[in-house]
Order: structure tokens, then sequence, then C-alpha cells
């Protein structure tokens, strides 16, 4: 009785600060103007948790009795102040009122992300009304209708031959280069070229280096004055790659961590020297960044890629099927062309299973890198031209070598 009694006050407590939050960001975003604010959204938020309390009937009435006063005062003050927004806002706080007494936490935070559209009402009109064009706009449209629309339809499992194909996973790969593109438009048009392509190839390389190497080449082959810096950040972006290569190992086993630290650390220090000094370089600062006119992504180049990919993929399920279990490794080293994560958990894999020891599977990391770094190096070439492919296949490979006589000079 008394935890049911400590679990009530929590949520009536919690309603109370939902309509405390957002009526204040509406009293202050309008002191000059009739609108519900600090006391009504509190009373509001906190009738509303009540009335769930008691039933379903009695918060459907109090529900059409809020909209009823909303509906009054946009009537009274549409002259004034045609919008909805604070007749919409004080109908959501009743509603958040309500889920408060079922889920306290969800209705607070929620809360948080209404008083934050609000507070935010001048910036987000200058983003929708000045900041963003139509071409940015469908592009944004675009990229969010096929992440979550046309993704979430997709079957999740294999077909083809060997069943090796996932059409899910592939337009997970086409959303994620055209995320990665718009993703650096967003960076340029903010903080510029130099400090925009080093943010934001870093940061891509999180989501898929492939896909930051072909954007930035892109861009290279657009604007050759940022040759330098595209050269740089795809660098960087691997390096933000290769990072997440210890997190993938440690959740096998810390020790593979320990065994692959020295090929993991010379790696990364080329890619990170490599793109430092193709970051600092160049005459990037004489190229305006991009305009609201500039297409965020290309999508036929991310359905490209997600073919190229798929293609790579039948390869390493064939050699399995052919080689049998000998060709575990070999179908691995084939896999990181197309997904280097992947292979490198397939790698502790087989390491845990005394499949290969500590050194053999040093000499695995350093195979399943030079064939994600070559295949890289390749579309480098593809996607940004012969200056921008030479010099991310000299960073790329130089950051291989440096690994290779890493797992040369490693004791045992």
């Amino acid at each position: 009785m008394i935890e049911a009694t400590a679990e009530l006050l929590f949520a009536f407590s919690a309603a109370l600060g939902v309509g405390l939050l957002i009526g204040l960001v509406r009293e202050r975003g309008h002191a000059t103007h009739s609108t519900a604010g600090l006391r009504t959204h509190a009373l509001v938020a906190l009738a509303a948790a009540v009335a769930a309390w008691l039933g379903t009937g009695v918060l459907l009435v109090t529900l059409a009795a809020v909209a009823l006063l909303a509906a009054m005062s946009y009537h009274a003050t549409h002259e004034d102040d045609p919008g909805l927004t604070g007749e919409v806002a004080l109908v959501a706080t009743a509603l958040l009122g309500a889920l408060a007494v079922r889920s306290p936490a969800m209705a607070t935070g929620l809360a948080v992300v209404m008083a934050v559209l609000l507070f935010a009402k001048k910036s987000l009109h200058r983003l929708s009304r000045e900041l963003l064009s139509e071409r940015e706009v469908f592009d944004g449209l675009f990229l969010l209708a096929s992440a979550l629309v046309v993704l979430p339809l997709l079957p999740d499992r294999g077909f083809g031959p060997y069943e090796a194909l996932n059409l899910r996973t592939l337009w997970l790969l086409v959303v994620l280069v055209m995320a990665v593109g718009a993703l650096g438009h967003v960076a340029l048009r903010v903080v510029g070229n130099r400090r925009g392509l080093a943010v934001s190839g870093f940061f891509a390389g999180y989501v898929s280096s492939t896909a930051a190497v072909l954007g930035f080449g892109q861009r290279a082959k657009e604007s050759p004055q940022l040759m330098r810096s595209a050269v740089g950040a795809a660098l960087l972006a691997n390096l933000a790659s290769l990072s997440l290569s210890v997190p993938v190992l440690g959740a096998l086993s810390p020790s593979l961590v320990a065994e692959q630290r020295g090929v993991l650390a010379a790696v990364g220090a080329v890619l990170l020297a490599g793109g430092l000094l193709g970051v600092h370089a160049g005459r990037e600062d004489e190229v305006p960044p991009p305009t609201s006119e500039t297409r965020m992504f290309r999508f036929s180049h991310a359905l490209g890629f997600a073919a190229l990919v798929g293609s790579l993929v039948l390869l390493a399920a064939a050699l399995n099927q052919w080689i049998g279990s000998g060709g575990a490794m070999a179908a691995a080293v084939i896999a990181a062309a197309a997904e280097l994560h992947a292979s490198i958990a397939t790698l502790g894999s087989l390491r845990l299973g005394g499949a290969i020891d500590a050194a053999q599977g040093r000499w695995l990391m350093v195979g399943l890198l030079a064939a994600s770094l070559g295949t890289k190096s390749v579309l480098a070439v593809v996607s940004g031209g012969r200056d921008y492919g030479q010099r991310v296949a000299a960073g790329l490979l130089a950051s291989l070598a440096a690994g290779a006589a890493a797992a040369a000079l490693a004791p045992g």
C-alpha cells in the first residue's frame, strides 16, 4: 500500500513538473500576449494525471475539455497570433500529464524535448525559412524516407546464392552513404571547409569509412582546391573506423585487444599523422563552402556502393562453401573488403576457438586491413580521380605497412 502510494505521488509530481516546465517556456516566450502560461499548464497536466488515475472515461472528458478551452483561446487571440502552437502545446501538456501516471520517466523526457522545441522557435523558423533551400529539404526528406519508411519494410533475411544477400543490410548501406554525404554537407556549411571536413570526416568514420572515402572523393572532384583537406578527412574517417575494432575485439575477450594493440596502434598513428597533415595544408580557404543549392548526396553513388558490397559478400560466401572450414580465413579476408568489423569479429572467434595462435591472429589482422584498405584505395580513385585516389591510397598503404611491421616485430 505504501509503495503504491509513493509511486502515485511520484507520477503526480512528474505530471506537475511537466506542466511547470512547458508553462515556464510558454510564459517567457510570450510575455506580452494573453496565453496559457506556467499556472495553466501545471494545472492542466496535473488534472490530466488525476483523470488518468480515475479512469479512461474521466480522462477522455478531461482531454475534450482541454481541447475545447484551447479552441476558445485560439478563437479569442487568432487575430494577433494566428499560430496554433500555444493551443497544441496545451493539449500536448494534458497528454503528457496523463502519460506520467503510466511512465513518469518517458513523460518528463518528452516534456524536455517539447520545451526545447518551444524555446527554439526563432531558430527553427530561421532554419526552415532562410537557411534550408528546397533542394536541401528534398534531399533530407528523401534520406528520412529511405531510412524510416523503406528500410523497415525490407525483409531481414538472406536470399540468393548461398542466402548470402540481405536486402535490409544492403539498403542500410545505401542509407549510410547518403547520411555521410548529408553529414559532410552540413558540417561544411556550419564550420567551413577545413575544420568542416576534418570534423565530418572523423565522425563519418564511425558510420562508414568506405562511404566517407567515396563522399570526400566526390567533394574533391567537384572542388579541386579541397583536395588536401578531403584526403585528410578520408584518412581520419579510417582512423575512427579502426578505433571501433577495439570494442569489437574487447566484447569477445579483453586479451584479444592486448594481442592486437601493436598492429592497431601502428596503423592508427600513421592514419592520424596523414589526416592532420592533410587537414592543415592546401588552399581550402579559397573555396567557399557548399551553398544551400548544393546536393547533399548522390543516390546513384550510394546504390553503386551497395552493389559492390553485395558482390563481395557473394564471393566470400562462395569461397566458404567451396573450400569448407579451411576457407574461413580466406572468406574473412574477402569479406573485410566490404565490412571490416564483421571480419574482425570472425578473427576473434577463430582465435578464441584455438584455430589460430596469437602470431597468426596478428597477421590475419594485417590481411583483413589489407583487404579493407586496398578496396578503399580503389574506391578513392574511382570516386575522386587519380590525384585524390593516389594520395588516399598512399596514406592507407603506409598505415598498412606500419601495421605489418608491428606484426613482424611483435614477440611470439
